[in-house]
């Protein structure tokens, strides 16, 4: 599959469930398809755990990890402070909130703010940890944009092709044009390309979508 998109992608994300069937091997897709690897695994636990977790996948040499700005300060600091100590120019992304929950959702875990608040809370600590990359959905783009300025680099999961209408457990969604337009660094699309009778057709169509918002947001 990524041998197949590889010419209408800008990078390549292993996600958990690829990582945990085949581990660092599946980073080597990385090198087999000629596109740096975004290495979604969402980390959060103690700091000693994620800061030794950072130094490992800093040797794989991936482009990104995420971690998850709910881990606090200390967690945040730390694998920071252990991506750079390692030189291999791993960026640390921090994920806000998932694009599977809603308000809903957050107060049931004690959560009172609405999604975007606790989205810029969330990334206002990651930021003041040394953190430059942030996972949110689009819905919150343009907020966070606002909020850390043209420095941070924005990635939206949740995006579906233009008129998809199924949003599968994701919850907050919106097509990559409407990503970019509101401030998207990166946008993540996974199944709808994964499970397209047709990948790189599909892949080849987003691309031009976003390149076209692109375009629409450099003449602003």
């Amino acid at each position: 599959m990524a041998l197949a998109v590889r010419d209408a992608v800008g990078m390549l994300k292993v996600g958990l469930e690829l990582f945990v069937e085949a581990g660092p091997r599946a980073v080597a897709i990385g090198d087999e398809a000629g596109r740096p690897v975004f290495l979604d695994l969402k980390l959060h636990d103690i700091p000693e755990t994620v800061e030794r977790a950072v130094a490992r996948a800093s040797g794989l040499g991936v482009r990104m990890l995420t971690v998850h700005a709910s881990g606090g300060p200390e967690m945040l600091r730390r694998a920071v402070e252990r991506a750079r100590k390692e030189g291999r120019g791993l960026e640390l992304v921090a994920v806000t909130v998932l694009t599977s929950l809603d308000i809903d959702d957050l107060h049931a875990i004690g959560i009172t703010e609405d999604v975007a608040a606790h989205a810029e809370r969330l990334a206002r600590v990651a930021w003041e940890q040394g953190v430059r990359a942030f996972v949110c959905s689009p819905h919150e783009a343009a907020r966070l944009r606002s909020t850390l300025g043209p420095e941070a680099t924005l990635i939206t999961p949740g995006v579906r092709p233009a008129g998809e209408g199924g949003r599968d457990d994701q919850k907050r969604t919106m097509s990559a044009r409407e990503a970019i337009e509101a401030g998207a660094t990166w946008v993540v699309v996974g199944r709808p390309i994964r499970d397209a009778p047709d990948p790189l057709g599909v892949a080849r169509d987003l691309a031009a979508e976003v390149d076209g918002a692109l375009a629409s947001r450099r003449m602003r």
